[in-house]
């Protein structure tokens, strides 16, 4: 009795590891992260502040009076046409 309780022991085991090992070479072959090596870094860093500058510059630009207006307009253009 001892030896069959022994022999499923060691069969679950196997397939336990047998699992374990499937799961490692999945996520070995598709890796949730990427690396980036120092040149893309700092492109990216750079392309990121560019956009950072674009945009509080537009931001800057923008007039909310205007856009207040425009969406006025707009919408009472849309009451018209119902």
């Amino acid at each position: 009795m001892a030896m069959v309780v022994f022999y499923a022991v060691i069969i679950v085991l196997l397939v336990v590891i047998f699992v374990l090992l499937l799961l490692y070479i999945s996520a070995k072959n598709n890796p949730y992260y990427v690396v980036y090596d120092e040149e893309t870094k700092r492109a990216l860093t750079r392309r990121v502040t560019n956009l950072k500058q674009e945009l509080e510059s537009e931001i800057s630009e923008f007039d909310v009076d205007e856009w207040e207006k425009a969406l006025e307009e707009t919408l009472d253009e849309e009451v018209k046409n119902l």
